[in-house]
Protein backbone atom coordinates (compact mmCIF):
# COMPACT_ATOMS: atom_id res chain seq x y z
CA UNK A 1 0.00 0.00 0.00
CA UNK A 2 1.23 3.60 -1.24
CA UNK A 3 1.56 6.01 1.67
CA UNK A 4 -1.10 8.93 1.31
CA UNK A 5 1.65 11.61 1.01
CA UNK A 6 2.88 10.31 -2.20
CA UNK A 7 -0.47 9.34 -3.70
CA UNK A 8 -1.92 12.92 -3.15
CA UNK A 9 1.25 14.56 -4.68
CA UNK A 10 0.93 12.50 -7.51
CA UNK A 11 -2.78 13.41 -7.87
CA UNK A 12 -1.34 17.18 -7.93
CA UNK A 13 1.03 16.70 -9.94
CA UNK A 14 -1.06 15.17 -12.75
CA UNK A 15 -3.39 17.80 -12.09
CA UNK A 16 -0.82 20.55 -13.04
CA UNK A 17 0.24 18.73 -16.26
CA UNK A 18 -3.42 18.09 -17.41
CA UNK A 19 -3.95 22.24 -16.25
CA UNK A 20 -0.84 22.94 -18.27
CA UNK A 21 -1.88 20.45 -21.47
CA UNK A 22 -5.24 21.84 -21.47
CA UNK A 23 -4.97 25.08 -21.33
CA UNK A 24 -2.02 25.22 -24.56
CA UNK A 25 -4.49 22.72 -26.42
CA UNK A 26 -7.37 25.14 -26.48
CA UNK A 27 -4.88 27.79 -27.21
CA UNK A 28 -4.15 25.90 -30.11
CA UNK A 29 -7.36 24.93 -31.18
CA UNK A 30 -9.06 28.30 -30.69
CA UNK A 31 -7.07 29.80 -32.99
CA UNK A 32 -7.09 27.27 -35.54
CA UNK A 33 -11.01 27.60 -35.62
CA UNK A 34 -10.83 31.43 -36.10
CA UNK A 35 -8.02 31.42 -38.56
CA UNK A 36 -7.96 28.64 -40.81
CA UNK A 37 -4.01 27.90 -42.00
CA UNK A 38 -3.27 27.81 -45.79
CA UNK A 39 -1.51 24.46 -46.27
CA UNK A 40 -0.27 21.75 -44.06
CA UNK A 41 3.20 22.99 -43.35
CA UNK A 42 1.38 26.18 -42.03
CA UNK A 43 -0.29 23.95 -39.71
CA UNK A 44 2.06 22.10 -38.22
CA UNK A 45 4.51 25.04 -37.67
CA UNK A 46 1.51 27.14 -36.36
CA UNK A 47 0.18 24.25 -34.28
CA UNK A 48 3.96 24.01 -32.48
CA UNK A 49 4.56 27.53 -31.90
CA UNK A 50 0.93 27.75 -30.40
CA UNK A 51 1.90 24.66 -27.80
CA UNK A 52 5.36 25.84 -27.01
CA UNK A 53 4.18 29.56 -26.78
CA UNK A 54 1.78 28.49 -24.28
CA UNK A 55 3.51 26.37 -22.58
CA UNK A 56 7.10 28.57 -21.95
CA UNK A 57 4.91 32.20 -22.23
CA UNK A 58 2.66 30.74 -19.28
CA UNK A 59 5.36 29.78 -17.11
CA UNK A 60 6.75 33.25 -17.55
CA UNK A 61 3.86 34.99 -16.80
CA UNK A 62 3.61 32.69 -13.33
CA UNK A 63 7.38 33.22 -12.15
CA UNK A 64 7.34 36.71 -13.17
CA UNK A 65 3.91 37.75 -11.39
CA UNK A 66 4.89 34.96 -8.33
CA UNK A 67 1.99 33.04 -8.54
CA UNK A 68 3.03 29.83 -7.12
CA UNK A 69 0.88 29.58 -3.94
CA UNK A 70 -1.88 28.97 -6.69
CA UNK A 71 -0.37 25.77 -7.23
CA UNK A 72 -1.37 24.37 -3.98
CA UNK A 73 -5.17 24.94 -4.62
CA UNK A 74 -7.18 23.10 -7.55
CA UNK A 75 -9.10 26.65 -8.09
CA UNK A 76 -5.24 27.54 -8.55
CA UNK A 77 -4.94 25.16 -11.02
CA UNK A 78 -7.35 26.10 -13.27
CA UNK A 79 -6.23 30.05 -12.87
CA UNK A 80 -2.88 28.47 -14.33
CA UNK A 81 -4.79 26.63 -17.38
CA UNK A 82 -6.19 29.80 -18.33
CA UNK A 83 -2.57 31.93 -18.00
CA UNK A 84 -1.60 29.13 -20.38
CA UNK A 85 -4.49 29.56 -22.54
CA UNK A 86 -3.90 33.31 -22.48
CA UNK A 87 -0.18 33.26 -23.66
CA UNK A 88 -0.78 30.95 -26.38
CA UNK A 89 -2.91 33.73 -28.48
CA UNK A 90 -0.51 36.22 -29.68
CA UNK A 91 1.76 33.20 -30.55
CA UNK A 92 -0.73 32.18 -33.61
CA UNK A 93 -1.26 36.01 -34.62
CA UNK A 94 2.79 36.20 -35.06
CA UNK A 95 2.99 33.01 -36.64
CA UNK A 96 0.12 34.31 -39.21
CA UNK A 97 1.65 37.29 -39.72
CA UNK A 98 5.22 35.84 -40.26
CA UNK A 99 4.05 33.64 -42.83
CA UNK A 100 2.02 36.26 -44.62
CA UNK A 101 5.60 38.41 -44.62
CA UNK A 102 7.74 35.70 -45.79
CA UNK A 103 5.27 34.92 -48.56
CA UNK A 104 5.43 38.20 -50.14
CA UNK A 105 8.67 38.21 -50.16
CA UNK A 106 9.62 34.53 -51.34
CA UNK A 107 12.19 35.44 -53.84
CA UNK A 108 13.47 37.95 -52.15
CA UNK A 109 17.42 37.70 -50.54
CA UNK A 110 17.85 37.99 -46.75
CA UNK A 111 19.60 41.02 -47.12
CA UNK A 112 16.42 42.81 -48.27
CA UNK A 113 14.11 40.98 -46.12
CA UNK A 114 16.33 42.14 -43.07
CA UNK A 115 15.96 45.85 -45.33
CA UNK A 116 12.39 45.34 -45.23
CA UNK A 117 12.16 44.86 -41.44
CA UNK A 118 14.99 47.40 -39.87
CA UNK A 119 12.49 49.83 -42.29
CA UNK A 120 9.06 48.34 -40.74
CA UNK A 121 10.71 49.08 -37.20
CA UNK A 122 12.24 52.40 -38.36
CA UNK A 123 15.83 51.53 -37.25
CA UNK A 124 17.58 52.03 -40.39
Amino acid sequence: MSEPASSALAGIGIAKIFGIVFGATAAAVVVMIMTRPATRHEWAVALICTVIASICGGALVIQWLELHAWAETFEGLIAFAGIYFTAGLPAWVLVRGWFVFAAQREHASITDIVKDIRDTVGKN
